[in-house]
């Protein structure tokens, strides 16, 4: 166990001596919704006494166990110190049905909302939030920790140009080398070693040797897991969709991506790299294995940006803060960011008509 989880529990222990009852309307003004999933809801609110808005995160006491709460909020509040980071604000309290603490809000939603499907975002803003991403990621694993839920969902804005965001839901994060079950699902934010427990109803296995008493599928936590997420992050933000529909052996897209690795890390000479014309023009190939369909429509760089994250052997994958050397120049080629501009111009002149007729209506 790190220091910084030993610190951790520490302070779930004062926390729980510490945990007042209190009505949220008693001190604060709940204004709207701002999101809500399995873990429960979070509301935007304003402080009656100080005037600040915050965001606050109900968790219903029924489903919900004192300790995963304290951990969560102790851990935003005191380990989440890079800016790229949802923080707690040191407000924690319980009513009859729900746990609740207050963390920083952010007034402009989440990235899910600005990703445009089959189209995705703008490269400088996906570069942006990528190098934000890396420092927040980097931050927890020098802690100890994993996030393990790193999806559009769980980045929040805190402008609309992505110059800020945060990274947030610490729900799942676990400490680096815990054993937890094996989970494997229909995602290709699902990483590769997972399909283990492919098949198994809660990742559940049967036992060799005549034994059918079930046996679960133990690993240790990983920060490869938060690595494959960025990969498939990054994707989905710069096309609008995803690599693969989902990361399994008898998915037609990923085993063309695996091909297409695999011809990637064949060793060979060099000058036979450029003789087979890996330029720009062509698209990349490898030993005669031509790109993934998928990934054609990016330069060099992203293709080995990609591979570097999306590295189907977890031990070779690569950290987030290397990922930073591959900022700054293009990603997608000319003619695919040429086409992706058009498709925007369409988008926004698509929701610029709705919106006007649902304004006449109105009228």
């Amino acid at each position: 166990m790190t220091a910084a989880m030993k610190l951790l529990d520490e302070m779930c222990l004062l926390t729980a001596q510490s945990l007042n009852s209190m009505e949220t309307a008693e001190h604060f003004q709940v204004l709207k919704m701002l999101g809500e999933g399995s873990y429960g809801r979070v509301m935007l609110a304003v402080h009656k006494k100080r005037g600040t808005p915050m965001a606050l995160k109900f968790f219903p006491r029924e489903s919900t166990s004192m300790v995963s709460f304290l951990r969560e909020y102790n851990l935003s509040l005191s380990f989440c110190t890079h800016p790229s980071l949802t923080r707690a604000l040191g407000i924690a309290y319980r009513t009859p049905s729900h746990y609740v603490f207050a963390q920083q809000a952010s007034l402009f939603g989440d990235l899910y909302d600005v990703i445009i499907p089959e189209v995705g975002m703008e490269e400088d803003s996906s570069q942006r939030v990528v190098s934000q991403l890396c420092g927040a990621l980097s931050h927890l694993h020098s802690l100890g920790f994993v996030h393990r839920d790193l999806k559009p969902e769980n980045v929040f804005l805190c402008d609309a140009a992505c110059r800020w965001v945060k990274l947030g839901d610490f729900g799942m994060v676990k400490p680096r080398g815990m054993k937890v079950p094996e989970v494997w699902y229909s995602s290709p934010y699902c990483t590769p070693e997972a399909e283990v427990a492919r098949g198994n109803a809660d990742s559940w296995k049967a036992v060799g040797g005549g034994d059918d008493r079930p046996q679960r599928v133990w690993v240790p936590v990983e920060p490869c897991t938060d690595s494959w997420a960025l990969g498939i992050l990054t994707y989905a933000m710069l096309t609008g969709s995803h690599p693969w529909s989902e990361t399994a052996s008898d998915c037609r897209s990923y085993l063309k991506y695996k091909e297409w690795f695999n011809a990637e890390e064949s060793p060979e000479d060099e000058l036979d790299v450029w003789a087979r014309g890996g330029g720009e023009g062509q698209g990349p190939k490898s030993r005669g294995v031509p790109v993934a369909p998928q990934f054609s429509c990016f330069t060099p760089l992203a293709c080995k940006y990609f591979q570097a994250l999306l590295d189907p052997r977890p031990k070779q994958r690569g950290q987030p803060e290397d990922m930073l050397a591959f900022l700054g120049a293009d990603w997608m080629r000319e003619a695919e960011r040429e086409r992706l501009v058009q498709e925007r111009r369409r988008s926004k002149g698509a929701i610029r008509n709705m919106k006007d007729l649902d304004r006449r209506r109105e009228r």
